[in-house]
């Protein structure tokens, strides 16, 4: 399992925050069974030691009008990968950047407000990073399925 280092508590209080959250300390208690300040006190344990990182809203860039969702896959001479990295992480319209396997070292999401906005990026941006051997642009035409975080 994922979660080895945590107990059953743990567990289930994290699977309840993935699920919402938003979910008070009192509603996590009530479904747990612990008062609210333990579960208060858990919680801020888990954000201690990392395993809890943030609390965010997701936005859905397919429902505002006009928006443009890619990914890129940049292969890299393994020379330029850090200085190419950098550049990307500069820029605004770059919303994840892994370093993966295979041919290509980078898979790139980037989100733009309009089509304009993506071919500056890809025109003064992606066009013009160093070392570059190939690349590669998909459009996200809709979104099927898409988990955030660790599946419990």
């Amino acid at each position: 399992m994922f979660l080895d280092g945590l107990d059953e508590l743990d567990q289930k209080i994290m699977e309840l925050l993935i699920q919402n959250a938003r979910m008070s300390y009192s509603e996590i208690g009530q479904q747990v069974g612990i008062s609210r300040v333990a579960v208060k006190m858990r919680v801020q344990a888990l954000e201690e030691k990392g395993i809890i990182e943030e609390y965010t809203t997701i936005v859905n860039p397919q429902k505002i009008s006009g928006a443009i969702s890619c990914y890129f896959e940049i292969e890299t001479k393994p020379e330029s990968l850090s200085e190419v990295a950098d550049i990307l992480f500069q820029n605004d319209t770059v919303t994840q950047i892994y370093r993966v396997t295979g041919k290509s070292r980078l898979h790139v999401h980037a989100v733009a407000s309009s089509n304009e906005e993506m071919e500056d990026l890809i025109c003064h941006t992606i066009d013009r990073l160093p070392g570059i051997i190939d690349c590669t642009c998909n459009m996200i035409l809709s979104r099927i399925k898409d988990i955030k975080g660790l599946r419990l």
